[in-house]
């Protein structure tokens, strides 16, 4: 009798699961695993809000498989200590899971590779997270594309396969197993849950896709940047810890175009280019791995920047003096979301108002994010910044100001995360220091810089590592 273990990492789920899929059709038995390895709990950006919603989806997928007649094995360790471990104690010819692009993981498979084959057994990691990996769309000249638009018009010339069918119930008695047990409480591992989280698991996707799909995908394009009407998917968690996948979502997107007028497929297609954007900034960290060391452009590293630790834990804590950083400083902090429009504001205000170090951001952002992700985030980091892959993005500097007045218009967002500024005038919500008076009685901080004078400072400090020794023409501020 053949028997493969299934060693889940982020691929919490049953259906559409390419591995699973692919350890069900070829073995008599599967074993599923799932390793609370010593990163996920103890890593320097582990975060209580996103180990919370790991552990809650385990818990859902332990409940989902038991339902089929599979009985989940945990374990506590390093997967290359454990897993050969399990295969002595199960007897089982292979390990397979699907495959991931972080450096540090795929330094951990090689060392798991080589010691599962130094004991004759196979070890297969198989094409899941994404629908095209590093190496599948390439320029014509066959390197990997660093611009975002071209990339997409390559990926969208390209067929999405469609999801792999659901895991089937056990055919064969799986033997006893040893367990351990696993907390669902992060304060266990040492991390005092501080957000308040969605709910995870594979049910909870499934309602929640079905949710977006029925109406909001086709206002997604009109909504998504507005952060006071709830106008995004709320997908991105799940799809992180892969309680769904990417090939349920796309099939799930296909179907909806179908009944839909011109301007709701329009919308459709601004959802599809975001999920695009993940996978480009997958392929751009599996083939250039330095971006998680350092900036895209290495020249940009040895940029000056000044690193206030007070301005940093400002930002951090949401008391810049700007309400829409500080309303999505705080609304990250208290629930572990913030709306993509939100992400760059911050990040620029952080590095082009602040003069932080993007790395700094970053590492915050993936404590804070419940759906942080090394790829995307470290990606979203760098094009704000203007360290990225953008052609010339560094005197790309948002004002906080027009970006709350263009999205957040009457003040929602910021009245429900300030509330020292609820009753504050209307107009003058996103320019508070405009009345001093009513600014005191808030107890509101005052800007801790200004942005007018900022920028200036932000595009010579480009300038010099652009044009040492130098002059160049600064260019116009935008955004």
């Amino acid at each position: 009798m053949k028997v493969v273990i299934h060693w889940f990492r982020r691929d919490l789920r049953v259906t559409d699961n390419r591995a699973l899929h692919e350890a069900a059709r070829q073995a008599e038995l599967v074993v599923p695993v799932f390793i609370l390895e010593d990163a996920l709990r103890t890593g320097p950006e582990v975060g209580s809000g996103r180990l919370a919603f790991l552990l809650a989806a385990v818990e859902a997928l332990r409940k989902n498989l038991a339902a089929l007649g599979h009985s989940l094995v945990i374990r506590q360790g390093k997967a290359e200590e454990v897993l050969p471990q399990l295969v002595r104690e199960v007897g089982a010819e292979a390990v397979f899971c699907n495959k991931r692009y972080e450096p540090h993981a795929v330094k951990r498979d090689q060392r798991l590779f080589n010691a599962l084959n130094a004991r004759g057994v196979g070890f297969e990691t198989f094409k899941d997270a994404v629908v095209w990996e590093e190496r599948e769309v390439l320029t014509q000249a066959g390197q990997p594309y660093t611009v975002f638009t071209p990339y997409s018009r390559a990926w969208k010339a390209r067929p999405v396969p469609v999801p792999f069918p659901k895991l089937g119930p056990v055919r064969v008695r799986p033997p006893e197993v040893r367990s351990d047990p696993l907390p669902l409480d992060p304060a266990a591992y040492g991390h005092p849950l501080t957000q308040q989280i969605d709910p995870a698991g594979e049910s909870q996707a499934m309602d929640t896709l079905k949710r977006f799909m029925a109406g909001p995908v086709y206002r997604y394009a009109a909504t998504r940047d507005y952060p006071a009407q709830e106008g995004t998917s709320r997908l991105s968690p799940q799809l992180r810890c892969g309680t769904i996948g990417i090939r349920t979502i796309l099939a799930r997107l296909k179907a909806v175009e179908e009944s839909a007028d011109a301007a709701q497929r329009a919308s459709c297609e601004v959802f599809r280019n975001e999920l695009i954007w993940r996978e480009f900034y997958l392929q751009i960290l599996a083939n250039f791995p330095q971006v998680a060391q350092g900036a895209f452009r290495p020249e940009y590293d040895a940029l000056a920047w000044r690193n206030d630790p007070e301005h940093f834990a400002a930002w951090c804590e949401g008391r810049t003096g700007y309400p829409i950083v500080d309303a999505a400083q705080r609304c990250l902090n208290a629930t572990g979301n913030m709306p993509n429009r939100l992400r760059m504001v911050t990040a620029m205000f952080l590095t082009k108002d602040l003069l932080v170090n993007w790395q700094w951001g970053e590492r915050f952002f993936m404590r804070q994010l419940l759906d942080g992700d090394l790829a995307a985030n470290n990606g979203g980091w760098q094009w704000s910044a203007g360290t990225g892959t953008d052609a010339a993005p560094y005197f790309r500097i948002f004002n906080p100001v027009s970006q709350a007045e263009k999205f957040d218009p009457q003040g929602g967002f910021v009245r429900r995360w300030v509330p020292e500024l609820a009753a504050f005038p209307g107009e003058s919500i996103h320019q508070p220091w405009q009345n001093l008076l009513a600014l005191h009685k808030t107890g509101y901080p005052q800007r801790i810089v200004l942005h007018e004078e900022q920028r200036g400072q932000c595009l010579a400090m480009f300038e010099a590592v652009r044009h040492p020794g130098g002059r160049a023409k600064v260019p116009k501020a935008n955004g």
